[in-house]
């Protein structure tokens, strides 16, 4: 009960102070860059080390692949049926397909399942940005205004200059050389940090102006990234035969909302950033209910 309090009173507070104007309007780019460059790398330090490896872990990989491919599927059908242009399309797939895995996720993985299945969290978490780097990328730059390419080197350099990407292979690399055992109480210092900034961040950004005219977009959006797409998952995950812990995080973790920078590629990208922005909003509470029934099918059923 008490990380559901949490989660409420950072987000509350978050939207409270920006509303009564008394945080700077930019103050959660600071937060988000503690989050990125300190806090997550540090939560790659604190769990994956513990983590033990199996044929089931490539079930965490697997879903992240089965939701962003999901996503071009279903929004080339939608915008086909809507005669949308190229611009839409893209962003409503770059809505649809990439789940806000750390900064939702986490909160709700160690409320609902426990704070010992983060490390399974995190290889969705680093999946979902492994595939935002290259093909979210594509995807918005073909979508955007200007219809330049991509070059590979411009690929890799946002992936290997990505903090968390950053973190959790030095951690795995290093967990493999020393014993990090002794730097934990630092590490879960740091890592303790990544919900309640994150939460209190998700509050400051939260935009929900001039919904009503969006709303057949947002509601597509809505239904594939919150109820379709885990249960694309829940799909692969009877596939592999997997009724684990691992499944079941996985199933989880596509459960969620929204990726925040998502909006942040859209509008690097010239795409809609309206939509998405409103996207990312409404989907964070929408998602509160819908992880929340998540939860029970998970648990009761699979």
């Amino acid at each position: 009960m008490m990380n559901f309090i949490m989660i409420a009173v950072c987000i509350t507070a978050g939207m409270i102070m920006k509303a009564a104007r008394i945080i700077h309007p930019d103050a959660h780019k600071g937060i988000n860059t503690w989050i990125l460059y300190i806090a997550l790398p540090a939560v790659s330090f604190k769990y994956l080390p513990k983590v033990t490896w199996s044929p089931a872990m490539i079930l965490p990989v697997v879903s992240a692949v089965v939701v962003v491919a999901g996503s071009w599927c279903f929004m080339n059908i939608y915008c086909r049926h809507k005669q949308y242009s190229k611009r839409t399309r893209a962003t409503l797939e770059l809505a649809g397909g990439y789940s806000n895995t750390s900064f939702i996720g986490f909160p709700l993985i160690i409320a609902y399942f426990g704070e010992q299945f983060i490390s399974i969290a995190i290889i969705c978490d680093q999946m979902t940005f492994l595939i935002l780097s290259t093909f979210g990328i594509i995807t918005a730059l073909k979508g955007g205004a200007n219809n330049a390419s991509v070059s590979a080197r411009f690929l890799i350099k946002k992936l290997l200059t990505f903090p968390p990407f950053l973190g959790c292979v030095l951690a795995l690399l290093l967990s493999r050389l020393t014993d990090l055992s002794v730097a934990e109480p630092f590490f879960d210092k740091l890592a303790a940090t990544v919900a309640p900034l994150a939460l209190f961040s998700i509050g400051l950004q939260l935009k929900f102006n001039g919904w009503r005219k969006e709303i057949s977009q947002v509601s597509v959006v809505l239904l594939y990234k919150l109820l379709l797409a885990p249960a694309l998952v829940l799909v692969a995950a009877l596939l592999f035969n997997e009724r684990s812990d691992i499944a079941r995080i996985s199933i989880f973790e596509a459960a969620m909302p929204t990726l925040v920078t998502s909006g942040v590629i859209a509008e690097q990208f010239r795409l809609n950033t309206r939509v998405i922005n409103l996207i990312i909003g409404i989907s964070i509470l929408v998602g509160f209910l819908t992880t929340a029934a998540w939860f029970e099918i998970l648990t009761r059923f699979f």
